[in-house]
């Protein structure tokens, strides 16, 4: 695990949300010279932090909205931190809990040279890894509706299937009205077929051809 362990003129902690954040920034001797929660804006932001830019680091938790204060950061010049998510445990443990102290432990931590550091994927990949990560959701999601395809024949003690229906071509071999007199069992088997299909579309490339065996 890395830690920043830089010394600097000033700490800034960051409890960052999606319209407000906390800022505490700390000076070398770990006095607070700033504590304030203010909007989350660009502007404010570089107004609130501007009397202590002269030798300031800028560090806050790896949560959903850190991408455009890193930004911030990058294109003003300051040195920015991405706090590890494991440690939130160690910023969240405390008895009292509000926004301030979080920003206030995380310039501590910073300061005293114990904040692990995550990586800031560059700007030009995030919307790339943000599609890769929705496309291993889609995937697992449609490996889960397989299953309640496969179980009833088990269930109501049907042949078994000869192939993966996991493949379009192979499903005309899972005739729902042949096997199964229950309507219920037939509707089941009827929205898990349109969500699998629904599925494999949403995961297909742009622009690419259908593929009838997928």
């Amino acid at each position: 695990m890395r830690f920043y362990n830089q010394q600097r003129r000033f700490y800034a902690g960051v409890d960052l949300h999606a319209r407000t954040l906390s800022v505490c920034i700390l000076d070398a001797d770990g006095t607070a010279v700033f504590h304030e929660t203010l909007a989350a804006s660009p502007a404010v932001f570089l107004k609130a932090v501007r009397p202590f830019r002269d030798g300031l680091v800028v560090a806050c938790e790896c949560l959903f909205a850190w991408s455009w204060l890193a930004d911030l950061c990058h294109a003003e010049g300051i040195p920015f931190v991405l706090g590890h998510a494991l440690d939130r445990k160690a910023i969240h443990g405390g008895k009292a809990k509000t926004d301030p102290i979080d920003a206030r432990t995380i310039a501590a931590r910073l300061r005293g040279g114990m904040l692990p550091q995550a990586s800031v994927s560059p700007k030009g990949m995030r919307a790339t890894r943000d599609l890769l990560r929705r496309r291993t959701y889609l995937v697992r999601r449609r490996a889960e509706a397989l299953a309640p395809l496969v179980n009833p024949n088990s269930q109501y003690n049907q042949p078994p299937l000869a192939k993966k229906l996991a493949y379009a071509a192979n499903r005309a071999e899972l005739d729902l009205a042949a096997r199964f007199t229950d309507p219920s069992v037939k509707r089941n088997g009827e929205l898990d077929l349109a969500l699998i299909d629904a599925l494999r579309h949403a995961d297909r490339r742009p622009g690419a051809a259908p593929d009838a065996g997928r």
